[in-house]
């Protein structure tokens, strides 16, 4: 008989590794997943498309404490539990209607990066290097045992959703790895020493305001970790909010080149060019400018950012 599981998924990640559990013959009762947000930029794939072209039965609950979900799935008699991206924290109560296991996919080598948006904070904080863990799920986020991870670098140019696509690749290949494993209980399960990493909360658009005051590489950090689709790292000059899109570090001999050395921190153009100068005289080269009003976005050139600025300080 086939090993019956429940798969609580959503973004890519659940996609990927929904298409995994089919691959491998694992019968799946039910999906349940999450209501796109309106209010979201949706520019990952949907799990609720991939369980309806394979006949799997959708729901899409509020709240994952509600006596409506824990009734379908005990209705649907689950062996296993997998959560994939899924958003909301299950209790202990659905986990138990799991005989043979519940177990997450987290984008990150945990122990670190416990918590909301890990590949973000990863590329934020610097780090060269992150993946996919498969873990044992239990009453705290990301605390329960390790089965299966996947590591990727992390480029000192790559932004959070190059990142993010790696990581979904590592969750695709951990998940195909183990899985035979787990299905027969034979999977190891190892500690997630929490002393050894931290937790993260989530992140909130305002969170991308740059400080032009920190070093060049602080900033350069929130560009590429925050950068579209995410809400972007920005600024604001008399009054009009500019996000940065596209960048990279200058290099000194491009500083010296456009006379940025003796220039206060903050947007600045030289040489047909945008730059961001930071606290330790670093700067960053822009590439892509995007002016917000009114809710909408366009992208602006150096020469168009100028005006946009000076008739706004001149008003």
């Amino acid at each position: 008989m086939k090993p019956r599981a429940v798969v609580f998924a959503y973004h890519n990640v659940g996609v990927r590794c929904l298409r995994v559990l089919l691959a491998r013959g694992v019968d799946i009762a039910l999906v349940v997943t999450h209501e796109d947000n309106p209010a979201e930029r949706i520019w990952f794939g949907s799990v609720a498309q991939v369980a309806a072209e394979h006949g799997i039965e959708t729901i899409t609950p509020a709240d994952p404490t509600s006596a409506t979900l824990r009734e379908a799935l005990a209705r649907s008699r689950p062996d296993f539990i997998f959560s994939f991206y899924y958003r909301h924290m299950l209790p202990a109560d659905l986990l138990a209607l799991a005989p043979r296991g519940a177990y997450n996919m987290h984008g990150s080598l945990l122990p670190k990066y416990r918590g909301r948006v890990p590949t973000n904070w990863a590329v934020l904080n610097g780090e060269t290097e992150t993946g996919a863990t498969l873990h044992e799920m239990a009453p705290k986020p990301d605390a329960g045992a390790i089965v299966g991870q996947t590591s990727v670098p992390i480029l000192p140019d790559d932004t959070a959703q190059e990142v993010f696509d790696k990581v979904t690749v590592a969750a695709e290949q951990t998940l195909w790895r183990v899985l035979p494993a787990l299905l027969a209980g034979e999977a190891p399960h190892l500690p997630n020493d929490l002393a050894r990493g931290s937790y993260f909360g989530g992140r909130k658009p305002e969170d991308g305001r740059i400080d032009w005051s920190k070093p060049a590489q602080q900033v350069y950090n929130l560009v590429r970790a925050v950068a579209p689709p995410y809400p972007g790292a920005f600024t604001e000059i008399a009054g009009e909010r500019f996000v940065i899109a596209r960048a990279r570090l200058a290099s000194l001999e491009t500083i010296a080149n456009a006379r940025l050395a003796d220039l206060p921190p903050g947007l600045h153009v030289s040489d047909n060019a945008c730059f961001g100068v930071c606290g330790d005289a670093r700067a960053i080269a822009i590439f892509e400018l995007r002016h917000q009003r009114d809710g909408q976005e366009t992208v602006v050139t150096p020469a168009q950012f100028a005006q946009l600025t000076y008739r706004s300080s001149h008003s």
